[in-house]
C-alpha cells in the first residue's frame, strides 16, 4: 500500500510538473489566436460578401455558408493574366533581389562579429542595433533627404563634375530595392550571428587538423550549420517584405515600382467599392507567405531529426 501510494504521488508530481511550462504559454498563444484569428476571419468575411449597392462599400458577410467566392475567382485570373499580376510579379522580383543583396551583405557581417571582432563584439552588435532605436519611417524620410534632387548625394555628384544628375526618386526600381535592403537587414544579421555564435571552435578545429582548407572548413562546416540561421533570416525579412507599402511610396511613388502591398492599400483605403478585391488579395498574400513559412519549418524539422541521428 505504501508503495502504491508512493507511486501514485510521484505520478501525480510528474503529470503536474509536465503541465507546468505549457500553462504558461496559455496566455499569450490565447492572445495571439485572439489578435491573428478574428482579423482572419474579418478579412475572409470581407472578401466573400457583397458590395452595398447605394454606399458601393463592401459589406462583410458573417455566415460562411452565405460566402462568395466570386471575387476570388477575379482576383485569381486578375493575378496571373492582369494588371494585378504585373505588380505580383515586380514585388517578387524586388523582394528576391533584396533579399539575396541582405544575404551577400549581412552574411559577412554576421561572420564577422560573431567569429573575428573578439572583445570589440559588443561594439559591432550595438551598431548593427542601432537603426531600431530609429523609426522606419524616419529612416526612410531620411534617404529621401539624400536622394533628393537638391539632397547630398546629387551635390556630391555634381562637386565630381557629374552634369546630368539622376532623378534618384522619379521611379529608379533599384532604389526601391536599396530602400527594402537598407530597412530589414539588420533582422537578417541578428538571427545570423545567433546560427554562427553557436558553431563551436573545437569542430572547425577538426576540420582544420583532417586537412581541410579555410575555404572548405566555410563550405562543409560553417555553412551547413549556418543554413538554419540564413533561412531563418531570409524569413524575417521576406515576410514583411512582401506586404512593405512604405518604402515604394517614399522612395518613389511611381507606379512603375508599385508593390503588391501599395495595391492592397489602393483596394482598400483609395477605392471603397474595391475593399472585397483588396481583402481577397490579402488573403492570397497571406497564403503565398505561409508557403515560405511552411518551407522554412520543414528545412527546420529535418536539420532537427539529423542532428538527433
Amino acid at each position: 500500500m505504501p508503495t502504491n501510494l508512493a507511486s501514485g504521488a510521484e505520478y501525480d508530481t510528474v503529470g503536474h510538473r509536465r503541465w507546468v511550462w505549457p500553462a504558461f504559454a496559455i496566455p499569450g498563444v490565447l492572445w495571439l489566436s485572439l489578435l491573428f484569428l478574428v482579423p482572419f476571419y474579418a478579412i475572409f468575411a470581407v472578401a466573400m460578401g457583397r458590395i452595398d449597392p447605394i454606399l458601393l462599400r463592401p459589406v462583410p458577410e458573417w455566415n460562411p455558408f452565405y460566402w462568395d467566392p466570386s471575387v476570388f475567382a477575379r482576383v485569381l485570373g486578375d493575378l496571373f493574366g492582369g494588371q494585378v499580376g504585373v505588380v505580383a510579379m515586380r514585388t517578387i522580383g524586388y523582394v528576391f533581389v533584396a533579399s539575396a543583396l541582405c544575404l551577400l551583405i549581412g552574411y559577412p557581417v554576421a561572420y564577422f562579429v560573431s567569429r573575428k571582432a573578439g572583445k570589440w563584439r559588443w561594439v559591432w552588435l550595438l551598431l548593427i542595433l542601432a537603426p531600431f532605436w530609429i523609426n522606419y519611417l524616419m529612416r526612410m524620410m531620411s534617404w529621401v533627404n539624400l536622394l533628393s534632387p537638391d539632397g547630398q548625394v546629387n551635390q556630391v555628384l555634381a562637386t565630381l563634375g557629374v552634369t546630368a544628375l539622376p532623378e534618384w526618386l522619379s521611379g529608379q526600381h533599384f532604389v526601391v530595392i536599396l530602400g527594402l535592403v537598407y530597412g530589414y537587414i539588420p533582422f537578417f544579421i541578428l538571427p545570423l550571428f545567433a546560427a554562427l555564435d553557436r558553431i563551436d571552435d573545437a569542430t572547425l578545429e577538426a576540420a582544420r587538423d583532417l586537412g581541410a582548407s579555410n575555404l572548405e572548413t566555410f563550405w562543409r562546416v560553417t555553412w551547413p550549420l549556418s543554413r538554419n540561421g540564413v533561412l531563418g533570416g531570409l524569413v524575417i525579412i521576406m515576410l514583411p517584405m512582401f506586404g512593405d507599402y512604405y518604402t515604394p511610396n517614399l522612395l518613389s511613388g511611381s507606379p512603375r515600382t508599385r508593390m503588391i502591398g501599395n495595391t492592397i492599400d489602393q483596394f482598400i483605403n483609395q477605392t471603397t467599392s474595391q475593399g472585397s478585391v483588396g481583402a481577397a488579395l490579402t488573403i492570397i498574400l497571406m497564403i503565398f507567405v505561409a508557403g515560405l513559412m511552411v518551407y522554412y519549418l520543414y528545412n527546420i524539422n529535418r536539420s532537427t531529426q539529423e542532428a538527433r541521428r
